[in-house]
């Protein structure tokens, strides 16, 4: 990676070490604002006790057009990803995608 590649980068870090957080990457449809949300599984995830799944919801607004998205993720017990649902103008993106340079 060059020097350009890593100046346009600055500010969108890749996910940084962290043993208590989830990142979840979300794109509004409206503005193409590109979010990092980060999710504390100690705090933010509530148990179903039935399924054994644990639950995220999330209401979400971007900063550049202050739209509203309801992202609903469901994770089995080791924190991996089952499902996962945007309410609004909004969908899931890679963190890759997030990461990327716009104008390339």
């Amino acid at each position: 990676m060059g020097f350009l590649d890593k100046v346009l980068r600055r500010g969108r870090e890749t996910q940084p070490r962290d043993p208590h957080g989830i990142y979840v990457y979300v794109q509004c449809d409206n503005c193409g604002e590109k979010l990092r949300i980060r999710a504390d599984k100690r705090h933010d995830l509530m148990r179903d006790y039935e399924t054994d799944e644990l639950i995220w919801k999330k209401e979400i607004m971007d900063a550049r057009c202050f739209q509203i998205m309801y992202a609903t993720v469901v994770f089995d017990g080791a924190h991996h990803v089952r499902s996962r649902a945007i309410e609004g103008q909004g969908h899931f993106i890679t963190e890759e995608e997030y990461l990327e340079v716009p104008g390339r």
